[in-house]
């Protein structure tokens, strides 16, 4: 076999294999080097991902976000150029985070131009951010970002700056938007916090490239500068809710392009600028709640206007004949103004038309008839004029209409059928004018209708029965008429019925039993009529009345026993023929005025205002007389035998208890002594038990007025007793050690004493479903010491259900609970301010810790201890203004006072209106304040959130209000949203309604 030939590779196959292993590692090399590129910003996008709290509906969004990625770019919301990220827009999830890493991202994504976060729930600070050096675009508000904002300067980039919405403190960086000259959009506005301007920051008017300006809620002070006109590019100018001072500049009218503009509550004054009307673009304009004077004239050539806001302002003169042929404008609202003169005949026929609002003004002339031409009108409020004239035919067929409210002015004629029967009215309000004929069938097709409001007028005929069709009916008032005929029973269907006043009219007939199926009715008024028959024991199914008048009628009969079994805060059956014995409930002082005029009736417990009952009253026979005279002669020896004894074993158990008591030292009233009790109720119990129950372990409350106590009595009821202070005296020498309170200087003025019993004679006089019962009035003999005894809630408050330490074992309040809690507290309020005559109450100290909640959850006022009125003969005041506090305190508590009320020590009705607007924003949005700025407070307090989340917010839904509610409605969702549209609701009152007579704002509400 021959030898094997060596193998001999040919030449050039090693360079083959060589060339082969070098491409291998540079590609390696090259893909390594593309990865160990990405990663970085891969990375960085994790952390920030990490760092969020993402709920279940966001989980889509972030589904592509993959640590293992090599490139980002397909990350949901990651824009990239090549593949480097330029952009990141997470917005509208609700993702929250406490912080958010803006040093991970500026320090990774080297080209971001874009960050935009906005509508999320982001705190913290954003310390970092001014690393993204490339950024175009900043986009973070509706967020909870605090803290400093850092500054801005190395951003000189930026386009789009938006912090608005936000809880940002501190100094804004204003002098950093000098480095940059290319803004287009600046928004800062909504947060409150800020620190105030001295002035107008300067650099703002040299930013001449900016489209939007909106710095309302910022704290800018100071007038607005002239050089404001040099933003000639503005398109919307938003500086609404600063204290802004002096007068619309006249270089405003250089911004032709101007589209929006918003200065509503500010304290601007004088007149709108001569060449206001330059701005033909303007749609939007705002400048409602300052102090403007002058003419609209300057407004007569804005055709182009959709909404035009300039409520309450000093405006006067005639509304321009020109705003008839303003055919864009929808939204008109002028009201609080000195305006006089006839609208235009032809306003709001051109547009969608849908709300007007020019009440509380001196205008005259007909209602405007095409106003509802478009079939868009929702609401038509004109109260508070001198309007004339017939309402005309063509809002009979206005079916969109919900709100129809022309009180208070001279109009005449029927009211056009169809008006009646509108499918989607909630309130029809005519009140106080001369209207005739009669309340149309077509009633019973309201299906919407809440508030039915005629009274003061000429309307005859009878009550149509048509009207117990009408099933959402809330609150009838069709008094001082002249209608006739008998009260329908079918009226008995409206079970949501709240109150029903018909005084004043010539209804006859009797009182219909289906009345007792009103189980919501509160308040009836069936006074001034012919009604006659008995009263029905029926009505005993009125477990939530609170006020019946049924007087100057021609009722006979018992007044029945089951009148004693509701809980009546005020009874009128005067002037009536009624007869026969009172029920013993009801003979008491507190009801000394509610049986006058009915020489028939008597009392058998000897009541001071009646006559005692003969053998012959309430139809007992004479035997029976003769049984009841043996048997009182015969116990009468009994009696007498036994009295001595028994006044003599009282006597010494008394001396036995108060010895004990004392030794005890827990007595705050310690010593023996005489006590002047008045009695406004019927009340099975005496002034030792109460005096014997102020004890240190029954304290259950401390206020600024004293201190309240839970007293047990003997019978098993429990009540709620409030030890008011006055001026802090010395200890009496036998007072206990312990004593809860210090009792008022023993030596008690007689003209503390004499104030101390007005004032208990007022609140006594106070007789309304939502307010608390005042029992009875204990005080000492020497002035000392005074106790208010009232009901006991035992639910406690509404604070303590929200917010207390055991709010969680007691259960929450949903919210429909929450809403019925809110209404039923605004009625009372309502009542004190308007209620009681002509000398309105005013509480002072508003807030969720003094709405008490009875057994059914039903709300009640309480804590008058700083109430006080407002009386027209008092002090050299007139009737309205405002009451003074001459003490070195602040009365009420911080966060729930108006604001004005620290420094003025002025208060009104309006005072109490704009707390309980705070009450309405902790009981309603559920938040729990804390201590106010400058100092602990010992009370929960709303905060200004409430309120600033919805202030300027109106029927016509604009404004940063209506804004900042679209934007959290979106993020929560049905629930969501019915709280927060509650939350805003109440809110809204101290806002608008605050300003406005009771009667207007509860009718709205």
């Amino acid at each position: 076999m021959p030898p094997a030939r060596p193998f001999h590779p040919h030449p050039h196959l090693h360079l083959a294999v060589a060339a082969l292993l070098l491409s291998a590692v540079l590609l390696s090399a090259v893909l390594h080097a593309a990865s160990a590129a990405t990663h970085p910003e891969v990375d960085a996008l994790m952390a920030f991902k990490s760092s969020l709290a993402i709920p279940p509906a966001a989980d889509p969004f972030f589904a592509s976000w993959d640590a293992a990625a090599a490139t980002p770019c397909n990350f949901t919301g990651v824009t990239c150029r090549g593949s480097a990220v330029t952009a990141l827009s997470v917005h509208d999830l609700n993702v929250s985070a406490e912080s958010v890493p803006f040093d991970v991202l500026c320090g990774s994504l080297r080209s971001l131009a874009t960050l935009s976060l906005p509508s999320n729930a982001l705190a913290g600070t954003i310390a970092g951010v001014d690393a993204c050096v490339g950024l175009q675009e900043l986009t973070l508000p509706f967020n909870s970002f605090s803290g400093d904002i850092p500054d801005l300067s190395p951003l000189t980039g930026l386009r789009t700056l938006n912090l608005s919405t936000n809880a940002f403190s501190g100094s804004f960086p204003w002098s950093a938007l000098a480095a940059m000259p290319g803004l287009q959009a600046l928004s800062a506005g909504d947060n409150p916090d800020l620190t105030p301007t001295k002035s107008f920051p300067a650099v703002i008017t040299r930013l001449t490239n900016l489209t939007k300006l909106y710095l309302s809620a910022a704290n800018i002070a100071g007038p607005i500068p002239a050089g404001i006109g040099r933003l000639t590019k503005l398109v919307d100018l938003e500086l609404a809710d600063n204290p802004l001072t002096g007068e619309i500049p006249p270089a405003i009218a250089q911004l032709v392009n101007l589209q929006s503009l918003e200065l509503y509550n500010c304290s601007l004054t004088g007149a709108l600028p001569r060449g206001f009307g330059k701005l033909t673009k303007l749609q939007f304009f705002d400048a409602s709640q300052n102090q403007l004077t002058g003419g609209l004239s300057e407004l007569r050539s804005l055709t182009r206007l959709v909404s035009l806001q300039l409520f309450y302002n000093g405006l006067s003169g005639e509304v321009p004949s020109e705003f008839g042929d303003f055919r864009e404008l929808v939204n008109l609202s002028l009201y609080s103004n000195n305006l006089t003169g006839d609208l235009p005949p032809k306003l709001g026929s051109w547009s969608e038309f849908n709300f007007i609002d020019v009440s509380t003004n001196s205008l005259t002339g007909p209602i405007p008839p095409d106003m509802c031409r478009r079939g868009t009108m929702l609401k038509l409020l004109m109260l508070e004029n001198r309007f004339s004239g017939e309402i005309p035919a063509s809002y009979a067929s206005c079916a969109t209409l919900q709100r129809f409210r022309v009180s208070k002015n001279s109009l005449t004629g029927e009211v056009p059928e169809g008006l009646w029967a509108l499918p989607r009215a909630e309130i029809i309000d005519l009140e106080g004018n001369r209207f005739t004929g009669g309340i149309s069938e077509g009633i019973g097709k309201a299906a919407s209708l809440t508030s039915l409001n005629l009274a003061g007028n000429k309307f005859s005929g009878a009550i149509p029965s048509s009207i117990g069709d009408a099933g959402k009916l809330q609150s009838i008032d069709v008094s001082s008429n002249e209608l006739s005929g008998e009260i329908p029973p079918s009226i008995g269907k409206l079970v949501l019925l709240d109150s029903l006043d018909i005084a004043g009219n010539g209804i006859s007939g009797a009182i219909p039993g289906s009345l007792g199926s009103c189980s919501a009715l509160s308040t009836m008024n069936l006074a001034e009529n012919k009604l006659a028959g008995a009263i029905p024991t029926e009505l005993r199914g009125l477990t939530r009345l609170n006020s019946l008048n049924i007087s100057s009628n021609e009722l006979s009969g018992a007044v029945p026993a089951i009148l004693a079994d509701l809980k009546l805060s005020y009874l009128n059956l005067s002037n009536n023929r009624l007869d026969g014995p009172v029920p013993p409930g009801l003979a008491i002082s507190a009801y000394g005025e509610s049986f006058q005029g009915n020489p028939g009736l008597c009392a058998n417990n000897g009541a001071g205002f009646l006559r005692r009952c003969t053998p012959g009253d309430g139809g007992h026979s004479g035997s029976t007389a003769r049984t009841l005279v043996t048997c009182l002669l015969a116990g009468m020896a009994v009696l007498l035998a036994v009295l001595g004894v028994a006044i003599f074993i009282k006597k010494r158990r008394q001396h036995a208890e108060a010895a004990a008591m004392a030794g005890a030292g827990k007595l705050l009233f310690a010593k023996k002594g005489s006590w002047n009790v008045k009695s406004f109720r019927m009340m099975a119990f005496d002034e030792r038990e109460i005096v014997g129950g102020v004890r240190d372990e029954n304290l259950i409350g401390s206020g600024g007025s004293g201190n309240v106590y839970r007293v047990k009595l003997g019978c098993g009821t429990v009540v709620a007793v409030k030890h008011i202070t006055r001026t802090r005296g010395v200890a009496p020498a036998n007072a206990g050690p312990t004593a809860a309170m210090l009792p008022r200087s023993a030596s008690a003025s007689a003209r503390q004493c004499r104030e101390f019993d007005a004032e208990v004679g007022t609140l006594s006089s106070i007789r309304h479903v939502n307010v608390v019962k005042l029992l009875c009035s204990v005080t000492s003999e020497d002035g000392a010491a005074s106790l208010l005894v009232y009901e006991h809630l035992p639910n406690g408050s509404l604070y303590e259900r929200l917010h207390g330490p055991t709010a969680r074992k007691l259960g929450g309040l949903g919210w429909p609970e929450r809403y019925e809690v809110a209404v039923g507290a605004a009625r009372g309020l309502e009542y004190l301010h308007h209620g009681c005559g002509d000398r309105p109450i005013l509480h002072r100290d508003v807030k969720s810790s003094n709405i008490l909640l009875d057994e059914a959850f039903k709300p009640r006022i309480a804590d008058f201890g700083l109430a006080k009125i407002l009386d027209a003969n008092a002090g050299g005041k007139g009737k309205g203004e405002p009451w003074s506090s001459s003490g070195g305190a602040v009365a009420g508590t911080v966060g729930y006072m108006a604001p004005e009320y620290a420094y003025t020590r002025k208060v009104t009705e309006k005072s109490d209106v704009y707390s309980f607007g705070g009450a309405g924003g902790v009981g309603e949005g559920g938040g729990r304040a804390g201590a106010a700025r400058g100092g602990a407070v010992h009370e929960p307090h709303a905060g200004g959130a409430a309120v600033d989340a919805v202030r300027g917010a109106d029927a016509g839904g604009r404004g940063r209000g209506a804004r900042v509610l679209r934007q959290r409605q979106a993020r929560h969702g049905g629930q969501g949203r019915r709280r927060l549209a509650v939350q805003s609701y109440f809110s809204v009152w101290s806002e608008h309604f605050g300003s406005v007579r009771s009667e207007q704002w509860t009718a709205e509400i």
